[in-house]
This record gives structure tokens, sequence and C-alpha cells, in this order.
């Protein structure tokens, strides 16, 4: 690792930053637009493709074609309607890309153009910070808020660290959550022989929508019987998976591990988070190559959560206040 390097280049429309090894390998790539992690190539194992599934090219990114690596800010996953109620008033959010897509999703964020504003190398790790104040009262129809945010990425060898941050630079407060979207995968068979393990006590019961159910009704405790259920390793096998897992149980350094294991090739990668929820989409409903890949997707509150009045504390960012989340994967192979 001695040596690493960053450059520059092109992906789509967007200007990236690019982490190279002294040896040449291209660890990790970054594109300024949504601060989107485009490949993830960990120098532990051999997979020549990496363990990160991005876009294919440019076309596929400019259309945000299942919103890989998305970074979910100022909401994450879907708003019924795009209809919410924020301290007593009222919004109504149109897509984030108008024409192109019907639900409001995945916050603004993802494809905002970003100013790298700090770069940091050493022998072991990189770290790349990016910032963007677009989010300003009457850019965006629905959301009267002005919010500065902040992406720091970190990559060594094995691991990458997410941070995003979110800072209310208006007068008053805003509703503020945000969360990652990656897929990941390892080796080309698909995500059905793979071991997934999430440790949490809580599932959340939608609707056909996708939508929590109100109140209570949306926390269904995870038993053994039940699937989904991973709180023990369990293959996915042929499970069908869009779903968030709650009440996740942390392990003694206050981390919460998700994990996927390939048990043939025993090539693994764990998802860690401080807290908030863990999606799982075993990507049924992907235009391109279905269940090839799997989303675990860390995120601080549910999805719908700016219409959910149990959500309305959680979500309050006041002026001049700012809110941290961290995250990050770590690959590792066993014998």
């Amino acid at each position: 690792m001695r040596g690493l390097v960053l450059t520059g280049g092109r992906f789509g429309g967007s200007d990236t930053v690019r982490v190279m090894a002294g040896d040449g390998r291209e660890l990790a790539v970054v594109a300024r637009r949504g601060a989107t992690l485009l490949r993830w190539n960990p120098t532990v194992g051999d997979e020549p493709d990496g363990l990160l599934d991005g876009y294919v090219d440019g076309a596929e990114f400019d259309a945000q074609a299942g919103v890989r690596s998305g970074l979910m800010a100022p909401f994450s996953n879907r708003i019924r309607d795009g209809r919410y109620t924020f301290d007593g008033e009222r919004h109504q959010l149109q897509p984030v890309l108008a024409g192109q897509e019907e639900l409001v999703f995945h916050g603004f964020l993802r494809v905002l153009d970003c100013e790298i504003v700090d770069t940091e190398v050493t022998d072991t790790s990189a770290r790349v910070r990016l910032a963007t104040k677009a989010i300003r009262p009457g850019v965006y129809a629905g959301y009267p808020f002005a919010i500065d945010l902040e992406v720091e990425y970190t990559v060594s060898q094995d691991e990458l660290t997410l941070e995003i941050v979110g800072r209310n630079v208006g007068d008053r407060v805003a509703p503020y959550s945000c969360g990652w979207h990656p897929y990941f995968r390892l080796g080309r068979r698909g995500v059905d022989p793979l071991e997934l393990h999430v440790p949490a006590r809580t599932r959340i019961n939608t609707d056909e929508a996708l939508i929590p159910l109100d109140g209570g009704r949306a926390f269904v405790p995870v038993t053994e019987e039940d699937r989904p259920s991973y709180e023990k390793p369990r293959p996915v096998a042929d499970a069908v998976l869009d779903v968030a897992f709650a009440d996740l149980v942390a392990d003694d350094d206050g981390l919460v591990r998700t994990r996927l294991r390939d048990p043939d090739s025993g090539r693994s990668l764990t998802v860690w988070q401080p807290g908030g929820l863990m999606h799982v989409f075993t990507g049924d409903t992907l235009n391109r190559e279905p269940r090839s890949s799997i989303a675990l997707e860390p995120v601080e509150l549910m999805t719908n959560a700016f219409a959910r009045p149990d959500c309305a504390d959680a979500l309050a960012l006041s002026p001049g206040a700012e809110r941290r989340f961290r995250c990050g994967v770590l690959a590792a192979t066993s014998d």
C-alpha cells in the first residue's frame, strides 16, 4: 500500500477521483456527482471486478438506474406520493429526476455535483472529502430548507469508511435523514448461495408499495422460524428481500455488523454501522442482472420517515445543528 496516490478521471458526465495503490491497482473510484462510489476493489482476495456492483457505464449512471451506491440525503428510500407534514406544514415533493422517475425516493444528493474540498494520502490509506451547498429553499419543490452536505471516504487495503454530514444552515428546523445504497457481490454466482447475517430483533412490515404500516404495526419481532430472518447466518437461497431490519444488535464495541459470506470461497464482507436500520434488497426488480448482487443499505431511519409522526423527533435538525452518520465495509477471506 506504500505509494498510494489519487488521480482524476471521468465517468458519464462527472469528474472522478481514483484511489490507486503503488502497484497500479485501482482501489476505489468516487464520482463528484452525488459523491458516488463507483468502484471498490480491496486488495484482500482476487475478485477482478471488485466487490461493489456499481454502474457499468456512464449512461446507466446518468439515468440513476438502480441508484447503485447512491448516497441518500436528506431522506432515504421512499416517501409515499411525495407528501409529508413537518412542524405543522404540509409539503409535496416531486421525483428527483423529473420525467425519468415516478417515485419520490433516495433524496437529492445522488444527483448533485459535489466539490472536492480536501484529500489526504498516507502510506496505508487515502481520504477524500466532498461537499455541496446546493440544497436551498426554492431549489426542490416540497423541501424549503437549507442543508449543507459533506461526504468523506477513507480507503485502506481492505476497508472503506463513509461519513455523511448534514448541516442545517437555514433559520428553521428541517427534516433530515440519510443512508447509503450499495450493491455487493462475492463472485459471479449471484446472491442465492451467499450466507447472510443481520443481527436484528425486528423487521419492518410494509404494504404492497413497500411503505411501512402505520404506527406499531410496522414492527414485527424476528424469529428463527420466519423468513426473512437472518438473526443467525443462513443462505439467502430463493428469498425475495426488500425489507428493513431494526432493533439492531451491536457488538461489544458499539458497532452493528451485517455479514455476507460465500461458503465455497470463504470470501466475506462486513457492513458496519453505529445504529439505525439495515435495509436488504436482493435486486429482483433491477433491469440489469437481477439477483446478481445484494444491496445492504445502512440507513438512519425507516422508509417514509418524513410522513410518520413517530419519526418527527428523530428527523428534526435545528438551525446550526449537524448530524453525522458513519458506516463502512470490510473485506476478508478465510482459510
